[in-house]
């Protein structure tokens, strides 16, 4: 079975249509687990809404006071039941045979931890064209230079990777974070090259958003992955090229 894990925070104008998406999944073998981060809207009673019309496999956990969406997940992975975990952002689009074709992806290879391509939204996920490609083998130190794992398209064997490594620490960018610390224990991320995502992007200052995006990468590399100012300087110099040219 597959767990996947939803942190929701005022995500009424997109939650009903992400539960009929994995409802619409073609492989059927899941559990949806939702987190409520103490949303200001009525995400949750949509959700409740749902459950009570067709949501069997469909669980509801409301958080009292909002943690951010690192704890959210964390809560979602201790509730799981599944031998799989996958990650869906409330606003994110996965297509109807992402479950299926990952799946079938991780037991052919036999990875541990998978992600895979994706293409850029507009605010309302209509696609743009830009896919985003992935190798087929990402390395701790490729990494580094590289933020290209989506966590909506990342999924977890937990028969053959840690559930405690795969919680999430309450940093900027703690996904990125995830993947650096499991990579760097020594597994290796497997990347299935075919667009099975949409990631929605509202429209925002751009360069609000690559002045903090500069931030957080800084951040990770002084304070997770515990580089020198010489060595963060030398793989921010890759991250900045490829970040550019993944968005042009």
């Amino acid at each position: 079975m597959v767990s996947i894990v939803v942190p929701v925070y005022n995500a009424a104008n997109y939650i009903e249509k992400t539960m009929d998406m994995v409802c619409g999944q073609t492989y059927k073998d899941w559990e949806l687990i939702l987190v409520d981060d103490a949303s200001r809207d009525n995400s949750a009673e949509i959700i409740e809404n749902y459950i009570k019309k067709q949501g069997k496999r469909i669980r509801l956990i409301r958080k009292k006071v909002n943690q951010g969406a690192a704890e959210a997940r964390n809560t979602g992975i201790d509730a799981s039941s599944g031998r799989f975990i996958a990650f869906l952002d409330a606003d994110d689009v996965w297509m109807p045979d992402k479950i299926e074709k990952q799946v079938a992806y991780m037991e052919k290879t036999g990875a541990a931890f998978c992600f895979h391509a994706y293409e850029f939204g507009d605010e309302k996920a209509n696609p743009t064209g830009k896919i985003v490609h992935v190798p087929p083998v990402l390395k701790y130190k490729q990494a580094l230079s590289r933020t290209i794992i989506f966590t909506t398209t990342v999924m977890f064997d937990t028969e053959k990777i840690d559930m405690e490594i795969i919680h999430m620490p309450n940093v900027p960018s703690e996904d990125t974070a995830t993947w650096w610390r499991i990579l760097k224990s020594g597994y290796e991320a497997y990347g299935l090259d075919e667009n099975l995502a949409i990631y929605r992007r509202p429209a925002k200052s751009l360069s609000s958003n690559k002045l903090e995006a500069i931030r957080r990468i800084w951040f990770l590399y002084r304070n997770i992955a515990g580089l020198s100012v010489v060595g963060s300087l030398f793989y921010f110099g890759g991250w900045a090229v490829r970040a550019t040219l993944r968005r042009v």
